[in-house]
């Protein structure tokens, strides 16, 4: 079963959505934002995704350049800020059993379908 980590007023979030059901493709949908993650859900998405924390932050948030650009931060400390601020998680992210994709662009949805 496919889940897709969906900000439903993300264009690309939306876009890969669209492109999950052009596939004939309906996933289990977790809006991150409503329902956040916790650590270990987060870690374990990141060990699927092959990155490491600072990877899958969004760096023109507002959070991430008042409070982590430039500072040395653990990935322990980036996961713990990434889940108490899950707007900084980079999005959408198409999870399929052992293997994730951030859909960016949409067509690297393809590598886990």
């Amino acid at each position: 079963m496919i889940t897709m980590l969906h900000n439903p007023r993300c264009s690309k979030s939306r876009m890969g959505l669209e492109y999950l059901k052009e596939k004939g493709i309906t996933p289990i949908i977790v809006k991150y934002l409503d329902t956040p993650l916790n650590y270990e859900e987060l870690k374990q998405i990141l060990q699927k995704l092959d990155m490491k924390p600072l990877e899958l932050i969004r760096t023109n948030e507002d959070y991430f350049k008042k409070e982590i650009k430039g500072k040395d931060f653990s990935d322990e400390e980036l996961i713990h800020a990434m889940v108490e601020h899950p707007k900084l998680i980079e999005r959408p992210i198409v999870i399929n059993g052992s293997k994730a994709v951030v859909g960016r662009p949409t067509e690297k949805i393809e590598e886990v379908i």
